[in-house]
Formats: structure tokens, C-alpha cells, sequence
């Protein structure tokens, strides 16, 4: 089984909120940094991205890669890889639970990556880390920005 990194953090919002801007994809490029662009390519019978198209710029990589999304409940979502120029596979999820009565929730994002190059896997659970604490800070800006 491949390793996996993860990270939480607590984001002043109620789960629902947090789940609305995840769910945004077309919004990305202003909060993320990496995205370039983001296009649903397909939709679930509740409107729900199933695939999605993104345009990564990461200064030394660039590379455009389709993730297929599968919306377990309304605080949890995961994605992997359908096409990438770059990595052999990519496998995510953002878990949303409530604390402080609903006011507030804990995110926890889980990665693992695997490139089409050959790379150390301590390099690589490092190169994790980064993508996942990015993403998580901008996700907290985003949400509580919003909410203010």
C-alpha cells in the first residue's frame, strides 16, 4: 500500500461552508496559488464535479491532469488521477468535522503522489507536506474571507 501524508487544520466556519468553497472548482485559481485553471469536465445527478480538468503552474512544474471525484457524504470528498503529463498517480480526500458546535471545522487533507519520474519517497512525502499545508491555508483564507 502507498504512503500517504496528511495535515488538519480548523477553519472558522461551519463544515458546510468549508464543503461549499472545496466543491467551487471554477474559483480556484483565485485562492490556490498553483491552479492556472479549472474546468468540471463532468457532473453526478446532483451537480456534483466527477471530473475535473486542472492546469497546475508550480514555477520548475507545470502540468495539466484530470481528477474523477467521488462525493461520499456532505463532509467528505475524495479524488484520483484519470490523466496526468506528469504523475503516474494522485489519490486525495478533504475530511470536514464539525467542532465548536458546527461554528467551526477541522479539515484534514490526505495525499499521496506519485510521479512518472523516479524520486525518493522521503522527497516525495516532503513535497506532500508543502501541497497539503498550500492548500490548506489557502482554504482557510478563502472560507473565513468569505464569511467576514
Amino acid at each position: 500500500m502507498a504512503e500517504h501524508t496528511s495535515s488538519s487544520i480548523t477553519i472558522e466556519a461551519a463544515p458546510a461552508e468549508v464543503m461549499g468553497v472545496i466543491s467551487d472548482f471554477a474559483r480556484y485559481p483565485e485562492w490556490t496559488g498553483e491552479v492556472k485553471e479549472a474546468e468540471v469536465v463532468s457532473t453526478d445527478g446532483l451537480g456534483r464535479a466527477e471530473q475535473v480538468r486542472l492546469l497546475l503552474d508550480a514555477g520548475a512544474i507545470r502540468d495539466e491532469h484530470t481528477l474523477a471525484y467521488d462525493w461520499v457524504d456532505e463532509n467528505e470528498v475524495h479524488w484520483s488521477l484519470v490523466k496526468s503529463q506528469m504523475l503516474r498517480s494522485l489519490d486525495g480526500s478533504y475530511r470536514l468535522h464539525p467542532v465548536a458546535g458546527g461554528n467551526r471545522t477541522e479539515v484534514t487533507y490526505q495525499l499521496t503522489v506519485d510521479v512518472k519520474i523516479p524520486m525518493l519517497g522521503m522527497i516525495k512525502r516532503k513535497a506532500e507536506k508543502v501541497i497539503i499545508d498550500r492548500a490548506l491555508d489557502g482554504l482557510k483564507k478563502r472560507v473565513e474571507a468569505l464569511g467576514t
